[in-house]
């Protein structure tokens, strides 16, 4: 599937919440909003990535970010995993994998030396006009919210 660039609309989704409701993208328009995509829910580098976002998250709050973490995984695993880790910002679910494909989200990648097709760890902000301000794939989980931060002139 073709990536999201600078400048192209982004796509507007519902999706199902980890606390049992939905969130629709354009209802963020208030904000400039960071869509964030991962594979599964309570593996390593995923928890490490939403953890860093949660740390992060007043902050980004403050300069007028909403975020919004996006999987593959069923709604209760989601919440099962927000409240593990206090997540207080939305996750969703795309079971259909719909979302991470209009996204760019969805596709081959490399695993531990093989080629596969899973979700491609990637991190998308849309401006409040809802375009795409900056779209970054195959982001490593590790350190990725401080690169994103210093990105958004925000270290």
């Amino acid at each position: 599937m073709p990536r999201l660039a600078v400048g192209d609309t982004a796509p507007d989704f519902t999706l199902p919440t980890a606390d049992g409701g939905s969130l629709t993208l354009s209802d963020l328009r208030d904000r400039r909003t960071i869509v964030y995509f991962y594979p599964a829910a309570g593996t390593p580098g995923c928890t490490k990535e939403a953890c860093d976002f949660r740390d992060s998250l007043a902050s980004l709050q403050g300069a007028g970010f909403a975020v919004v973490g996006v999987s593959p995984d069923p709604v209760d695993k989601l919440a099962r995993f927000a409240a593990d880790e206090h997540l207080t910002f939305p996750l969703v679910s795309d079971e259909s994998r719909t979302v991470l494909q209009e996204w760019g989200a969805w596709g081959e990648k490399q695993l531990y030396g093989k080629t596969v097709t899973g979700v491609i760890r990637s991190t998308v902000v849309v401006g409040t006009d809802g375009r795409v301000e900056l779209a970054q794939y195959n982001v490593r989980a590790t350190g990725h919210v401080a690169k994103l931060r210093r990105d958004l002139g925000l270290a």
